[in-house]
């Protein structure tokens, strides 16, 4: 199985998946999903929210299968922490 290639550096991901979330996601999801996480689709601006970063990118991708993907945690700086 390949890993498809990124079409955007790590840089502009981010860049493009925090300004979606900020202007978009966040207002509507803190009330209601602290703690989720939410796929983004930073070409689209879709996104999808669940329990785990595996179920909410696994429902983004079946509306947009070619996906480029940003991770957010709701009410979180970071998705995970070591």
């Amino acid at each position: 199985m390949s890993v498809p290639q990124s079409r955007y550096s790590a840089n502009e991901t981010a860049r493009r998946g925090d300004d979606i979330y900020e202007r978009t996601i966040r207002p509507q999801a803190e009330a209601t999903h602290h703690g989720r996480v939410v796929a983004i689709d930073i070409e689209t601006g879709a996104y999808a929210i669940d329990d785990t970063a595996l179920a909410a990118v696994r429902c983004l991708r079946v509306r947009h299968p070619n996906a480029a993907v940003w991770f957010v945690r709701v009410g979180h700086r970071v998705l995970h922490r070591i």
